[in-house]
């Protein structure tokens, strides 16, 4: 084990001697873990409830796993671009609690003034986010009804349509409660004390679970809800987790002074900053939430197996995501403070940091993708269904290379946030995912006859192109901070 960078021993032979390389990245990645691990953990227990939910369809069989599988696509896309509207809070109230930290070596009175500031503009983000999530939760749940009723349009099978409706209207209710959650996790990352969310989301799972088979089977003399019942468990599960974090949150002494959910008196100048942030995020993320949407209704058009078999791949896609959620996260927010203590090079090392750890953690799960891609795929597909599962497994080749570019282009997003530069991903997200994956996903099915395998290749092509992109936008845009502030 190399000695940690500030030990005497990393500085030998003389004292002046820099630490190595390694001895760096491993201190930098000790340091991005603090927050990434607890926030990875969080992600993955977060997105157990859709695969368990997955895992239930399943059961049920291949046409409603096929009808849940694109309601909740289509729920994923509206929830996720609700959550981008909120999650440059985290940003904002990391660089202000960062700015109150900085006023504690400016003197006794400049000091407790700064933490005042601090303090308040903290609150006002708060009350700002809790605002802009009731907006968006109630246009949202509105949006995923009518997407529902447009289905038959879209050259969607007729009795996976009618399921899929059905299944909208009862998770509907739950996105307003889901974005309370995601304000308030903000917040709490924000203020570097993510710990109560994985505790949370974890109960969650059994919670999840359990309503699951209860209103599918009708259990306890509750009627028998069969797929519909997963919906209705799923917003009752959010409802529970909202109200389990604000409890937690309000007994923590360092967060309950600041933890205020009274929208109505939110800063109309600290909406229209969020809104300004925000928007930009969460077309970057409807923009890949509507990039792998309009590819899930492309895997319809071949038939119900080629969609169960897209809806159980894509679910294995978004459970790894979920480690880059949560370094882009860690490295965002700590790009923001970093830079709002004048210390540029740290947020240099932290993209570096951030990629090194992903991609360890790409290749171990690739190799398993590779080397027993049944067993992967067994929790997820009906072994009654040849043809699915023959499809998922040639989908898992492409995946186990996908996944790498999938990573490096959420982290970019993440570090472009913490620079508050939340324009630029949206733009070149357009880019490499309209411009240039949606094509070559149709040319690949298409035209060239690989059907679903064609889909996904055309999605690696657009997301290594997205992450090229926006790593090198990041490091522009670092160096032409230095030279500003050299100047």
């Amino acid at each position: 084990m190399p000695p940690k960078p500030d030990s005497p021993a990393a500085e030998a032979p003389g004292r002046d001697a820099p630490p190595s390389a390694l001895a760096t990245l491993l201190g930098d990645g000790r340091a991005l873990a603090t927050l990434a691990v607890p926030l990875i953990l969080t992600q993955l227990a977060q997105v157990a409830l859709t695969t368990t939910d997955t895992v239930m369809m399943g059961l049920l069989g291949t046409q409603e796993l096929a009808a849940g599988g694109l309601a909740i696509v289509i729920f994923n896309q509206l929830r996720t671009m609700g959550v981008g509207l909120v999650t440059s809070v985290g940003n904002q109230i990391a660089a202000a609690a960062a700015r109150a930290e900085k006023a504690d070596g400016q003197g006794a009175e400049k000091a407790d003034a700064g933490r005042a500031g601090g303090h308040e503009e903290v609150r006002g983000i708060v009350r700002a986010s809790m605002a802009v999530a009731t907006l968006a939760g109630v246009v949202g749940a509105i949006l995923m009804v009518l997407i529902g009723q447009c289905l038959t349009w879209l050259g969607q099978d007729a009795a996976v349509v009618d399921r899929t409706q059905t299944m909208l209207l009862a998770l509907a209710p739950g996105l307003l409660p889901c974005l309370w959650f995601q304000a308030i996790r903000q917040f709490t990352v924000g203020m570097r004390r993510p710990q109560a969310l994985l505790r949370i989301t974890v109960a969650s799972i059994a919670v999840n679970a359990a309503l699951n088979w209860v209103l599918i089977h009708g259990t306890w003399g509750l009627p028998k809800l069969g797929l519909t019942g997963i919906g209705v468990a799923t917003s009752t599960v959010y409802l529970l987790s909202f109200l389990a974090l604000y409890a937690s949150a309000k007994r923590d002494a360092t967060l309950a002074p600041l933890l205020t959910l009274n929208a109505a008196k939110a800063d109309p100048a600290a909406v229209k900053r969020l809104i300004g942030l925000g928007v930009p995020i969460a077309a970057t993320y409807g923009s890949e939430a509507g990039f792998f949407s309009v590819t899930a209704l492309m895997a319809g058009a071949f038939g119900p197996a080629a969609l169960a078999a897209h809806t159980a791949v894509n679910q294995l896609v978004y459970i790894v995501f979920q480690v880059a959620v949560g370094l882009s996260h860690a490295a965002s927010i700590n790009v923001s403070r970093e830079l709002a203590l004048g210390r540029t090079d740290d947020a240099r090392r932290i993209k570096n940091t951030a990629l090194a750890c992903a991609a360890a953690v790409m290749a171990v799960v690739g190799i398993a993708y590779l080397t027993v891609p049944r067993l992967v795929l067994a929790p997820f597909m009906d072994s009654g269904s040849d043809r699915a599962l023959t499809i998922a497994t040639h989908l898992l080749i492409v995946t186990a290379f996908l996944q790498f570019f999938d990573c490096a282009q959420n982290i970019g997003v993440g570090l472009l946030r913490g620079l508050d530069d939340t324009k630029s991903g949206f733009r070149i997200t357009v880019i490499g995912y309209w411009a240039v994956g949606l094509p070559a996903a149709w040319l690949l099915s298409h035209p060239l006859g690989l059907e679903t395998v064609g889909i996904w290749l055309g999605l690696l092509t657009g997301l290594a192109t997205t992450a090229v992109l926006l790593l090198r936008r990041y490091g522009a845009s670092l160096a032409a901070r230095e030279k500003a502030a050299s100047i």
